[in-house]
């Protein structure tokens, strides 16, 4: 596959947007990382580059830093006329540096192509563990919960606050949502609920409604009320609502997250056989 002559590397800007579009829809070679955001969300944080030859845009990497101190690859999609392991070398050098100069420490990405995958090995990127999907079948029945006197109430946007700062406490850094993507979770949800404990947000959930059913996107305890059976309440609920739809029910989780694992399996959701590597690149 021939490279073209010349490829000038510069920031992604405003006005790249419908090129940009064409390359992320039209293109073989292009990752999506799972987020919130659009891929085209990102125009205008940094660091968002763009190799371009004689007007035409060949690739795109965009790696932002959200929340600060991890970087997802948020974007990678090269044309077909340029090997995709030849714009990574140019475009990765160029964004490693940008990331270390914003504090950045980690790099992450969940590859779902084989050819990223290779990339990223070849750049030093390490196998950190696998993203696995469960799912629960709304013919099960839903047991009640061992805490009948709590209450589950909406999310409300006056509470966003409070949700991040249990989202904070609750996840690794790594997993750790920016309280403008709980924002945008927040909008995006079917429904979303939480459970308060002495006047404070002790644990919430959010879950998002598509064709395919129902998917609880985020679930989070806060460690000063993990052990009291929030989290089980919360799923249960949603159990319920999948139960009323008939809907299926599906979540996301790390293979090394034994406790969470360990609630999911007890509340009777199973292995979907789907599997997803993260993997992970320290900066310095």
């Amino acid at each position: 596959m021939a490279a073209p002559a010349v490829l000038s590397l510069r920031p992604a800007m405003g006005e790249d947007r419908s090129r940009l579009a064409n390359l992320l829809h039209f293109e073989t070679y292009v990752h999506r990382h799972l987020d919130w955001r659009r891929p085209l969300d990102w125009l205008g944080r940094d660091p968002y580059l763009v190799l371009e030859s004689g007007g035409r845009l060949n690739a795109a990497l965009a790696c932002q830093p959200d929340p600060p101190g991890v970087a997802w690859v948020r974007i990678f999609a090269v044309a077909t006329r340029l090997d995709p392991a030849e714009a990574w070398a140019m475009l990765w050098q160029q964004i490693r540096q940008q990331l270390v100069e914003l504090g950045a420490e980690t790099v992450a990405a969940i590859p779902l192509q084989d050819w990223f995958l290779k990339i990223l090995s070849k750049s030093d990127f390490q196998h950190a563990h696998n993203v696995v999907v469960l799912d629960w079948n709304p013919k099960n029945k839903v047991e009640p919960s061992a805490v009948p006197s709590l209450t589950i109430r909406r999310m409300e946007e006056k509470d966003l606050e409070g949700i991040y700062e249990v989202d904070r406490a609750a996840f690794n850094p790594l997993w750790q949502n920016s309280l403008e993507a709980i924002q945008m979770a927040f909008n995006q949800s079917g429904f979303a609920t939480l459970i308060e404990s002495a006047g404070k947000i002790a644990a919430y959930q959010i879950t998002t409604r598509s064709s395919q059913g129902l998917h609880l996107a985020r679930l989070a305890t806060s460690p000063e009320f993990q052990g009291q059976g929030l989290g089980s309440a919360l799923v249960k609920d949603v159990q319920m609502q999948a139960r009323r739809g008939q809907d299926r029910l599906t979540v996301n989780t790390q293979d090394i997250n034994t406790p969470s694992l360990g609630l999911y399996k007890k509340l009777g959701f199973k292995f979907a056989g789907e599997s997803f590597p993260v993997y992970q690149y320290q900066l310095g």
